[in-house]
């Protein structure tokens, strides 16, 4: 059992690496905001993995696989992506906390915790954990009466963390040789990027209303 949890750890480190919109966020905050707000959205986003794993558990998958269902998650991640990839362009400049001194940080942990949780609310997502968990729920149920789903489960998350902290530890070490210039346009090319995501999300929307009408 010990062998399949570092097993699915790896997995889950290896599946957390691909950089999307949630590690844009998250090193975002973690340049200017320092890094536990950083973890914060990290924490926000592994809540809905969370909240899936339960759900997939309980058999709510031909829930969360319906069309209205999905057309609902991508309308809000447009809106919210929209939000903080605009917010991070004109809020480049503010702050920006460098080697412990600068200004006072304004963002709260909960809106750090809200931004990760909102970004992890996608089709995307879901599609991600029920391909995952879909497939250990038959395997591993029937093999050890649910012990082994659980272990996987702690296997992928703990992985997930692993490369969360691990990233953050890396913009931390990084930011100390940044000014405030270099991580301002950091921000930027953030925002940039979490546009595009919320221009993707927009597109999937869309083509959702149009095969439903």
């Amino acid at each position: 059992m010990i062998g399949t949890y570092f097993t699915y750890t790896l997995l889950g480190l290896s599946l957390a690496l691909p950089a999307g919109a949630m590690t844009v966020e998250m090193m975002k905050q973690g340049l200017k905001n320092g890094f536990f707000r950083g973890w914060f959205v990290g924490i926000g986003g592994m809540t809905i993995d969370l909240t899936l794993i339960i759900l997939i558990y309980l058999g709510f998958s031909p829930f969360l696989t319906q069309p209205y269902i999905k057309m609902i998650m991508w309308f809000i991640g447009f809106f919210f992506l929209l939000y903080i990839g605009y917010d991070s362009i004109k809020n480049a400049n503010k702050d920006i906390l460098t080697n412990g001194k600068g200004e006072a940080v304004k963002r709260s942990f909960f809106n750090a915790y809200m931004s990760g949780l909102m970004i992890a609310v996608s089709p995307a997502n879901i599609v991600f954990w029920l391909g995952i968990f879909g497939t250990a729920l038959a395997t591993s149920l029937g093999r050890v009466h649910g012990i082994g789903f659980f272990l996987v489960a702690a296997g992928i998350l703990s992985g997930i963390l692993i490369h969360d902290l691990g990233l953050l530890i890396i913009v931390q070490i990084s930011r100390r040789f940044m000014n405030r210039i270099v991580i301002k346009w950091t921000s930027v090319i953030a925002g940039i990027i979490l546009l595009g995501f919320a221009l993707y999300f927009g597109y999937e929307f869309i083509l959702g209303l149009k095969d439903m009408f």
